[in-house]
């Protein structure tokens, strides 16, 4: 098998287990970090593994068009290129094309496009999305899909919807049998419950090795994304690993686990460790806010992470504010780390069957907001 999925734990829709490949093992829920141009921005690998993650994600787009696939295989494979020894998942290069490129035009055949590089002409159908993953050498390859935006009309999102069905027959076909790689299929149907079950009657027809719940955090909102994961996960086959595409923020990460999402990945954390933004557990701190500029405490006093064991939040607001590269260093290397430490407690709390009990503490921290900021002196 390209992949094994053992279930160890359920606490209502909510499931804690194991993902297995052939380059080591992914703890889930699993949140993954983005790589997107074969490098997680402001981080070595070996501090993305500190953090605790198990898998990154690379991007096709991206990747094909600078330095290339063909280059990345000639010096063995994305892995090596990067210097990151556990699994990864490449996308399948679709979203970013249609909300990326110039110039492009969709057919039956696939996307013909210009770079936002450099304007070169380019086309990404399933066939080749295969290839360039192939040439990659990722474990998790996602199938070729289109992903409109939202809010759309049910003509336009059922249209978009069937023609990545059939690209997903295509990209089935073009993966063939590889050992040690597995492929995953995108639901599709914006918010339209029933044009979500005739996707994932499709797809399990087609079978796959993994499925992913597409087409969401895309405008739509939280209350109704979290409306589409009350029933999508359960279209999808339940001994199989549920990934959602491109979340999220924390809370919209504890409410899609509860409904029984096992994988994850955003830019999130480590873009807003590049614009001085903090994900805490009492929720987002804003690095660049004056309160912060006398304060001798750590960002959080709780976390182990090397930006609250070794620097002051008078420290990192003044490297913020210096665009010194130190700071997107630290505040990246605080929020990969919080990301995991909450995945961690999402699996521990599932196996305790303490998963409710988890959620309202989360909650509460949160509403209590930021610690107060201190007065008096020279701290005002």
């Amino acid at each position: 098998m390209a992949l094994a999925f053992d279930i160890h734990a359920r606490d209502g829709d909510a499931r804690t287990g194991v993902l297995r490949t052939a380059r080591g093992a992914i703890r889930t829920p699993a949140f993954m970090p983005v790589g997107t141009a074969a490098t997680v921005k402001a981080m070595r690998p070996e501090s993305v593994r500190e953090t605790g993650a198990d898998i990154i994600l690379g991007n096709t787009y991206h990747l094909m068009l600078r330095p290339g696939a063909e280059r990345i295989a000639r010096l063995g494979g994305l892995h090596r290129f990067m210097n990151w020894n556990g699994p990864i998942l490449t996308d399948s290069g679709g979203f970013q094309v249609m909300s990326l490129a110039s110039l492009r035009k969709l057919t039956e055949h696939g996307v013909r496009f210009s770079s936002h590089i450099d304007g070169s002409k380019h086309l990404l159908s399933p066939e080749t999305s295969m290839e360039i993953q192939r040439l990659l050498g990722s474990d998790i390859v996602m199938a070729f899909d289109e992903c409109p935006a939202l809010p759309a009309d049910k003509a336009r999102i059922a249209e978009s919807m069937r023609l990545s069905m059939r690209w997903a027959v295509r990209s089935r076909d073009a993966f063939g049998n590889r050992p040690g790689h597995a492929l995953f299929g995108i639901q599709q149907g914006g918010l339209e419950p029933d044009l979500r079950a005739e996707s994932a009657e499709a797809l399990r027809g087609i079978g796959f090795d993994g499925y992913a719940i597409g087409g969401l955090a895309v405008g739509e909102g939280q209350a109704a994304m979290f409306g589409v994961l009350d029933y999508a996960p359960g279209q999808l086959p339940a001994d199989k690993p549920r990934y959602l595409m491109g979340v999220g923020k924390p809370d919209d990460i504890v409410g899609a686990v509860q409904r029984g999402v096992d994988m994850f990945d955003c830019v999130l954390p480590s873009r807003s460790g590049r614009t001085g933004q903090a994900w805490t557990r009492r929720g987002p701190v804003n690095l660049r806010n004056a309160r912060h500029r006398d304060d001798p405490r750590p960002l959080d006093a709780d976390c182990t992470c090397p930006a609250c064991r070794g620097y002051s939040r008078a420290y990192l607001h003044h490297v913020v504010r210096a665009d010194e590269i130190i700071g997107s260093m630290l505040l990246t290397w605080h929020n990969l780390h919080y990301y995991q430490e909450l995945m961690t407690g999402l699996r521990g709390a599932i196996a305790a069957g303490t998963l409710d009990a988890f959620v309202a503490d989360f909650h509460a921290l949160r509403a209590q907001g930021d610690i107060e900021p201190l007065t008096g002196g020279a701290h005002e």
